[in-house]
């Protein structure tokens, strides 16, 4: 009798356990169907920081580590040169100044009446020199002036009747003012000054190196007293806005996620945490399988790569981390592409800036 009751119980032992694995199974297999799981790497956007200007550096104000806001000065060169280029425009810009406000206030009215006195005092004169040389020219035909004396007497009077003529022309030209072209090439060189003064206050500018966006120092690469350029990075930054996973699907899984498809993101690091994510980027061109890539699969399929972007507030992603992304497939998929961060730049002419 004893024997058969634990044949009984060994019998129910062996179909509760088959029954549990068929049940787990199942409750396995359809979980897989409303969800797709993905490995990747946390990635993020780095940049390098240079000045738009050469000169020494004359200051730097961060050290590695350290988190940066948009438009925190980070830095600034010797600036000497470039301030004393702005106060050159701005004393260029003065003197230009004087010379159009004088054009276009015209002739003074003080030097009118100079000019009307001085053509005053040459008529005045040259009616004297007639008066001189009509009694010239009638001892002359008395026989009692010489030759040379008419010669003289006629010599004065065409001086006189010119010099009438010159202050003459001198009044006209106060009374009418500077020439319309004169002005306008006056306006036109103060117009030359005042770009010149934009660019050299761009250049100050320039000599000043500001944060692009919110991002932590990862290297500090040079000093005060080293020459900066264009072409010389100062800082590398790690931009924490935006951060994504970047994963990739098989081509037999493509057709059931789509952009904008909310997702769950797991790290080793932080097992307990699920981070809210979406797709925000679906490769438009497959390739072969990376080999840094998790995947069960053979590695010489086909795969598309995705990015999965993510909201992690307390920055505890960081570049390089494994993750899990789970996409459930029980949602409308949805193509808004307002559902990705502005910060973001999914388009592949910026792969190579990805690390």
């Amino acid at each position: 009798m004893k024997s058969g009751t634990r044949f009984i119980l060994l019998g129910g032992l062996i179909v509760a356990a088959i029954v549990g694995g068929w049940y787990w199974k199942t409750r396995e297999d359809q979980s897989r169907a409303q969800e797709l799981v993905l490995y990747g790497t946390v990635d993020v956007r780095q940049v390098e920081l240079s000045f738009n200007a050469s000169e020494r550096i004359g200051s730097v104000l961060v050290e590695e580590g350290d988190r940066i806001k948009t438009g925190e000065l980070l830095g600034k060169l010797e600036l000497r040169k470039f301030q004393l280029a702005v106060d050159r425009a701005n004393a260029q810009i003065d003197v230009q100044q004087q010379v159009v406000d004088r054009l276009v206030a015209g002739t003074r009215p003080e030097e009118i009446r100079e000019a009307e006195a001085s053509l005053n005092s040459a008529e005045a004169e040259l009616k004297d020199v007639k008066a001189t040389y009509q009694r010239v020219l009638t001892l002359s035909k008395k026989n009692v002036a010489t030759e040379q004396d008419l010669d003289d007497a006629r010599s004065k009077l065409e001086t006189a009747e010119a010099k009438v003529k010159l202050e003459q022309a001198a009044l006209d030209l106060a009374n009418a003012g500077p020439r319309k072209e004169d002005i306008a090439e006056a306006k036109a060189l103060l117009k030359r000054y005042k770009v010149e003064l934009k660019q050299a206050e761009h250049d100050l500018a320039d000599a000043h190196l500001y944060a692009p966006s919110n991002g932590i120092v990862q290297e500090r690469i040079l000093e005060v007293g080293d020459m900066a350029s264009p072409q010389k990075p100062v800082y590398t930054v790690a931009l924490i806005d935006p951060v994504w996973v970047r994963a990739y699907v098989s081509e037999t899984d493509l057709g059931k996620i789509s952009e904008g498809m909310k997702a769950e993101v797991v790290t080793d690091s932080f097992p307990d945490k699920k981070y809210a994510g979406w797709i925000g980027f679906i490769s438009p061109t497959a390739e072969f399988t990376p080999k840094p890539v998790e995947t069960p699969e053979l590695r010489t399929k086909l795969v598309y790569q995705i990015r999965v972007f993510v909201k992690a507030p307390n920055n505890e992603l960081r570049l390089g981390m494994p993750a899990t992304v789970h996409i459930p497939l029980d949602q409308h998929p949805t193509k808004n592409a307002d559902t990705r961060p502005a910060t973001a730049d999914t388009s592949s002419k910026h792969e190579q800036h990805d690390h």
